[in-house]
Order: C-alpha cells, then structure tokens, then sequence
C-alpha cells in the first residue's frame, strides 16, 4: 500500500530491483510548513534517490500568498514560488473538502474555516452546525487534492484527485486528521475516521494523486545521471 514499507526497495517493470546509492541523493523541497506532511512526504519517498527537506531546513520561514482560484493553481503557486526561491525539485499540494449544501465552501478556505487559530475540532463543529438542519440527501461533499512539482520556471508535473461522499451528522472515529472524522465514505459505510490509513488511501484524494506522484518521482529518479 501507499507509505508503506512494501514498496521498498523499487522495481522496475522488468521485476529487477532498482538499488540507489546515498551519494546520488537530490533535494527534494516540500512546499509546506507543516511537519505531518514532511513525514508523510518523506514515507512517499521512502526508496527513491531524493533527499525530502521542508523549507525552514534551508532557511525559509514564510509562506507565498495563495491568490490562486483553484486548488490546483495555489499548488502550483507554491511550488514556483519554492523552487524559485532555492534552486530545488519542488512539491507542492493543495487540498480541501466541498460540501453542495454550502455551495462549495469551505473549498479553498479549509484550512481557515473558522478563522486563524480554530483547530479540526473546532472546523468539524463550525460545518456540523452549518449543516444542522440539511437532509441527507443534500449533504454531499468532495475532497479534492492537487499536486504539482517544478524546477526553476518550469512544471514537471500536475494531477488534481478527487474523492466523493457525504457529510455525516456526527463525528466518527479518531483516525486521520481535518475533516476525516466527518466524511462519509459511502462503499465503506464509514468515515474516513473509522478506517485504517492504508485503507482509505486506496480511494482517498490525497492517496490517489500521492501514488501518481511517487510513479513520476520514481521516472524522474531513472533519468539523473
């Protein structure tokens, strides 16, 4: 699965085993401030010749602007603005959920529903009062994830992946983080909060677009000299 150590180490098509030597490592910049996603990307790359670092490792303490009008477009924003700033292959994300009922919100603004400082809890209490008094059938919602790596001025690469539920009327189960506890997953019949981290991988935005990423990273690897 995803993240795990069973990936490790990388086959090629062929079924021989790829072995790469530590002196061949390259810099792989994570876009974010956030130490959960460094681990998580640094579990991604586990077994590729990259080395992943997060900007306050190379001296970068700020963060640009995020004025894009997509989630894929504020990934791709940061990954410039990064790369652009040390030199370095560049990862960035951007991802959030969507609820019908709230005509698409908190959408870009998941992160900052609620206002500077709420925390999950406090964002998974704000939409379940929001959505008090919706049916079922019209609390569908959406995570949507985007991924983008670039060098100098250039991207390399892009996938936006999405994944389909609902909002559920109580928060459920204490796995992963955000919104998890509050989506839905229909084929599951339970939220992404009461199922194990490989599991929801399988179907999950972040999960999908994550293995899509580690294929064009390990691609990538092939061609350094």
């Amino acid at each position: 699965m995803l993240y795990q150590a069973e990936l490790l180490p990388v086959r090629s098509r062929e079924g021989a085993t790829v072995t790469y030597h530590a002196a061949r490592m390259a810099d792989l910049l994570l876009a974010s401030q956030n130490p959960g996603k460094l681990e998580e990307m640094r579990l991604l790359a586990a077994g590729l010749p990259f080395r992943v670092i997060g900007p306050r490792e190379i001296g970068i303490t700020d963060a640009p602007e995020e004025t894009g009008k997509s989630f894929l477009e504020n990934a791709r924003i940061k990954a410039l603005a990064y790369t652009g700033r040390s030199g370095r292959l560049t990862v960035a994300d951007d991802s959030g959920l969507s609820v019908d009922a709230l005509g698409g919100a908190p959408g870009l603004y998941s992160s900052r529903f609620g206002g500077e400082g709420a925390s999950d809890l406090d964002r998974n209490r704000l939409l379940l009062e929001k959505l008090k008094d919706v049916p079922v059938a019209e609390r569908g919602a959406r995570f949507t994830s985007a991924v983008v790596v670039a060098r100098g001025r250039d991207v390399l690469f892009e996938v936006e992946e999405h994944v389909v539920g609902r909002i559920a009327d109580a928060m459920r189960g204490t796995n992963g983080f955000g919104y998890d506890p509050l989506f839905f997953y229909p084929p599951y019949g339970a939220t992404f909060g009461e199922v194990s981290r490989a599991r929801k991988d399988e179907v999950s935005h972040r999960g999908k677009a994550f293995a899509r990423l580690r294929g064009f990273l390990a691609g990538l690897a092939k061609e350094q000299p």
